[in-house]
């Protein structure tokens, strides 16, 4: 996922806390970071770092620590931008209206200076810590994010293909971090994550499809059009992402990889399909389950059976 938007269901409850005395609690500010978003957003950090790793050498535990840490500063940063950005509007969403900013908790200048300092300080770390490169991914999609696809929302459903772009840089930040550079063979895991993201958005966009109206974005075009985009761009992604996930190299129990890669993909594009046929929130709901477990799993039987660069 992506620096996009949380699973709504699958978030933690903190932004529901109460104040103590009139004071934000510690929660708001965890609720400004989307741990829900990070938790993904780390996996595939994970994975990318892991398989660039060579393959005859000593596994770099303090490089993989240091990029996890600093991805998670800048990413949890621009959760809270994001927040601050957006916070009028998602005061007009009943997903949304809860969030700290947007319901009062927290002032907006205090999630300003919060997200700028995660965001400063996380890219410095990884620049230090880490190598440049991964430093300049990072804050590359935090830019991306707020200046190009969070404004895009209120202008046009293609808003959808901007934002998979940053959103889907997280193997880079890990690839770039193990080696200094990219190269072709982490395109298949940027692939993958940029795919994955249409069913999913699209599963939360037809969910709150009423809330987004309400509050004037536009990541679903309006009138007879709107079913075919959602169509399009639920069923047309993922069986690329199936298809994708198929064309990798595993370098041990290959028919053990594409027995667990085809159920994988199957389970995903039955929800998918049963999703763009119903159109029903639960259908939506179920989509969305999907794709948060479908995530990991594809991630971590790469990790497992693929090759690492030598």
């Amino acid at each position: 996922m992506s620096y996009r938007s949380a699973p709504p269901n699958f978030s933690f409850n903190v932004a529901q806390a109460r104040n103590v005395g009139g004071l934000p609690l510690l929660s708001d500010y965890l609720a400004l970071t989307k741990p829900e978003v990070n938790f993904l957003i780390l996996i595939t950090t994970f994975v990318g770092f892991y398989l660039a790793s060579p393959s005859d050498g000593m596994f770099s535990f303090a490089c993989l620590f240091n990029t996890l840490l600093g991805t998670l500063l800048v990413a949890s940063g621009t959760g809270a931008l994001n927040q601050y950005v957006e916070r009028k509007f998602d005061a007009q969403m009943r997903r949304t209206a809860r969030r700290p900013v947007a319901a009062g908790r927290l002032t907006p200048s205090a999630a300003l200076v919060f997200g700028t300092v995660l965001s400063a300080v996380g890219s410095i770390y990884l620049a230090i810590a880490v190598n440049l490169l991964s430093s300049v991914l990072a804050a590359l999609t935090l830019l991306t994010y707020l200046l190009v696809y969070t404004p895009l929302k209120r202008k046009t459903p293609l808003c959808v293909l901007v934002g998979a772009f940053p959103g889907a840089m997280p193997p880079l930040i890990g690839w770039a971090a193990a080696t200094g550079r990219l190269n072709l063979e982490v395109g298949m895991l940027y692939a993958m994550l940029f795919l994955w993201q249409f069913p999913h958005f699209m599963a939360i966009a037809w969910m709150y499809r009423e809330d987004y109206d309400r509050a004037g974005y536009l990541v679903l075009p309006k009138g007879k059009v709107r079913v075919p985009f959602v169509i399009l761009e639920t069923l047309l992604p993922l069986l690329a992402l199936v298809a994708i996930s198929i064309m990798q190299s595993p370098r041990r129990h290959a028919a053990i990889f594409h027995v667990g890669v085809v159920l994988l993909g199957t389970g995903f594009t039955y929800f998918g399909g049963k999703f763009v046929l119903e159109r029903s929130r639960v259908a939506a709901r179920q989509l969305l389950a999907a794709s948060i477990v479908y995530l990991p799993l594809i991630y971590g039987v790469s990790a497992t059976l693929c090759n690492r660069t030598r």
